[in-house]
């Protein structure tokens, strides 16, 4: 298909924030906790009568003249090995399991038809680099996936956004340069956070996590062999990039895991010999790595919530110290890259809020020169370099766009840009992401989604402006895109200001009188922008009839820098406030009422679903928090927690009264009251460096003590991953099927027995 209109409908027949955020396997073997349980406490752990109830041992925290009383500070165990919270752990398991026996058969059926969906072997769209084409491929039954690549017949040939990847006998042989599969044998839980190729195409540099705890040990491997190229880098991030064909830069952490050392490791050597590029010894700033698309600097920046510098260490020139490209400066967040004599720069500040776009000459950094001006109305989210082209990825009213200017030769001046030529999308609300392209081409890879458009790889010529499918992702089953209608609406929060929802739901199945089940998601923190894109699983809702929406509330990124900055610090409650009147809105509009309306949210979403339970219960049927930031004040007031130092700068530093107070008033923990509930459902990670598991945990054992309903609560906690749950393709699947069995129960939707569908 060749259409500057991505999304039609032509291709809709044709036939996913997520962000060191708080926030879109095979089988685990059995836990070590288990060690630490009788036989006659499994015995009774198998049927659970009644809930657990966590027992009560007084700890009291008083600053500015407050005393607060937390009775289940207990349950913090930093070593993960406490027999006793180990054992409550496996006991709020066990009652999870036993309470949702009854929905087996219809979590069963949920899981068989999000699994019957997949195309199990599949591979992604084969991207051309150098000599080789490089992709993914997944096997039938396999949890993992298959790192690949297979020559490009003719290298010399000029890429075309009409290439194709030959396959089939007479084609150059596929070659396997790493399958997860094979090393997730002898792991319970396997995630690659990074798979980097050598610029010569003979090495590759992956870092691996066997636990959940996003502490990566990086290999090195000779891409055609897969003989491991000297002793693995223990102990490190998932930052590593190469620095020419012989060395490795990468980030290391410290003991609360922020990333605040930078290392060069020249293969070969020993890592105990590694040089120590840059130490971060602010614990509100955490470094960053990144390369440029030229693939001639290394880019090192240092961080915090509101304040980004960076420096540079060209690849051919290692021995030099690291320079400094954009100074620090208090409020000033920058991120650079680079083409032909010119750095880039985008740039954001308090002035210039949605940041500008600046260049400067390599050999005069100080020397800058504004190529896009800041706008209020529009936001510049992202930049993409090519050596004849500059894309800008950009936000205005809520939604994503790119546009593609042509460069002046590299000899000429760079003055202004000229020329921009947008990409048109036709679906009311989508999802648009970068992709990696090739920085000598033409040519524009990027990810696009929608409600109803399942993930699709275009590429664009940017020279003659055509757009080519490379590929959607298969949706099994009679899957057909014209019998979904997404929309997009807009509720009135209580300052007037206007919050926008994206709404998606199967147009034979739903009434729009009230009566119809809704799911309403939502995130607000981070400048986060969750967009609305596809997911097959959600399929299995829209299918019976639900009705599934994003509340785009203030706290995330949709609507630009600004729409941030109303919902953080002491501005934080138009978060739930947001979310709260985007509920009403939609009871208002009869996309649902309260007695059919669920809501979810993770990480900081599941702050916001923490918060908007304690303070509209009435609101809602159900509610799924997965793993919820709920003690805010506890963790920020505590240093020694992962994440903390750096997010005084998100929620604010409750070691002064106002943030305190302000903070107090909202956090879940501290708020929960004598009062009826819904539904819940609330998960963690034993593992998980984000929200540590006990924040949850405390959360439930205090809604179980003090709430005055017979509604169901529920508390899982995965004991073999962390933040992102398992790490199977499938197993990660079970969870969700759990998830919607709960929400059908909570409906009363699961059919009595002998009822023909399910």
């Amino acid at each position: 298909m060749n259409s500057n209109f991505i999304g039609g409908s032509t291709h809709l027949r044709q036939l996913l924030f997520s962000t060191s955020h708080r926030i879109l396997d095979a089988h685990p073997k059995i836990s070590p906790s288990r060690r630490f349980l009788s036989m006659a406490t499994m015995r009774s752990l198998s049927q659970p009568r009644s809930p657990p109830l966590a027992e009560k041992i007084k700890h009291e925290m008083e600053l500015f003249g407050d005393v607060r009383v937390d009775n289940y500070y207990w349950l913090r165990d930093d070593s993960r090995k406490d027999p006793k919270v180990l054992s409550y752990l496996q006991q709020e398991n066990a009652y999870c399991e036993a309470m949702m026996s009854g929905t087996k058969k219809t979590e069963d059926k949920i899981y068989a038809e999000i699994r019957s969906r997949i195309k199990e072997d599949d591979i992604s769209a084969p991207l051309r680099k150098g000599p080789y084409y490089y992709y993914s491929r997944t096997l039938e039954g396999k949890e993992y996936v298959q790192y690949c690549r297979r020559p490009v017949p003719i290298p010399d040939a000029p890429p075309s956004v009409h290439d194709t990847m030959p396959t089939g006998p007479d084609a150059p042989p596929e070659h396997v340069i790493l399958d997860e599969n094979v090393k997730a044998q002898e792991h319970g839980f396997y995630s690659i956070g990074a798979f980097k190729v050598s610029p010569n195409h003979k090495m590759v540099a992956y870092a691996e996590d066997t636990k959940g705890d996003e502490i990566y040990t990086v290999y090195v491997i000779d891409a055609e062999t897969r003989a491991p190229i000297g002793k693995p880098l223990v102990g490190v991030t998932s930052y590593v990039r190469w620095a020419g064909n012989d060395a490795l830069v990468y980030i290391t952490m410290d003991e609360i895991l922020r990333p605040d050392k930078a290392w060069l490791h020249k293969l070969g050597s020993d890592q105990c010999n590694d040089f120590c590029l840059y130490h971060e010894k602010d614990d509100m700033f955490s470094l960053d790595l990144q390369a440029s698309e030229s693939e001639k600097f290394l880019f090192i920046s240092s961080e915090s919530k509101m304040t980004r510098f960076v420096f540079y260490l060209e690849v051919c020139k290692l021995e030099e110290v690291l320079k400094v490209l954009t100074p620090r400066i208090n409020g000033i967040d920058t991120s650079v890259s680079h083409r032909g004599n010119h750095f880039f720069i985008q740039k954001r500040s308090d002035e210039f809020f949605n940041s500008e776009l600046l260049a400067c000459p390599v050999d005069n950094t100080s020397a800058t020169t504004v190529l896009i001006p800041h706008r209020a109305s529009i936001k510049i989210q992202d930049i993409q370099l090519f050596s004849d082209h500059l894309v800008v990825y950009e936000r205005e009213q809520g939604l994503p766009k790119i546009t593609a200017y042509r460069l002046p030769a590299v000899e000429e001046p760079l003055i202004c840009l000229q020329g921009g030529q947008a990409v048109q999308f036709i679906d009311p609300v989508y999802s648009v992401d970068p992709s990696e392209s090739q920085f000598s081409s033409t040519i524009l890879r990027f990810s696009y989604s929608s409600l109803r458009t399942p993930p699709s790889v275009y590429e664009y010529d940017m020279n003659t402006g055509e757009s080519v499918l490379k590929k959607i992702e298969t949706v099994l089953g009679g899957f057909d895109a014209s019998n979904y209608v997404t929309e997009r609406k807009w509720a009135t929060a209580s300052d007037g200001t206007q919050i926008p929802i994206s709404i998606v739901y199967q147009k034979n199945l739903v009434k729009l009188d009230g009566s119809d089940p809704m799911l309403l998601y939502g995130y607000g923190s981070y400048e986060v922008s969750v967009d609305p894109n596809f997911n097959k699983a959600r399929l299995s809702l829209l299918d019976r009839g639900f009705v599934f929406a994003i509340a785009h509330i203030r706290g995330g990124g949709e609507m630009g820098r600004q729409w941030y900055e109303n919902g953080k610090f002491l501005k934080k409650k138009n978060t739930f406030t947001d979310f709260i009147a985007c509920a009403e809105f939609l009871i208002e509009q009869k996309y649902c009422s309260k007695e059919n309306l669920c809501i979810e949210g993770r990480s900081a979403g599941g702050l916001l679903m923490g918060t908007v339970l304690n303070m509209r219960p009435d609101l809602w049927k159900a509610a799924v928090a997965g793993v919820p930031f709920v003690d805010v004040l506890t963790t920020m007031l505590d240093p020694t927690i992962p994440l903390t130092t750096s997010e005084w700068e998100e929620w604010g530093d409750p070691r002064k009264e106002e943030f305190y107070y302000y903070m107090k008033s909202y956090s879940p923990v501290d708020n929960v009251k004598a009062q009826n509930y819904p539904h819940i459902l609330v998960t963690a990670g034993l593992h998980d460096p984000r929200v540590m598991y006990s924040e949850p945990a405390k959360f439930v054992a205090k809604l179980r003590d003090m709430k005055k309903d017979d509604n169901m609560l529920l508390f899982k906690c995965e004991l073999g991953a962390g933040h992102f749950s398992k790490s199977g393709r499938f197993e990660r699947l079970r969870e969700t099927a759990m998830t919607y069995s709960f929400l059908l129960k909570a409906l009363n939707m699961i059919p009595t027995c002998g009822s023909a569908k399910i």
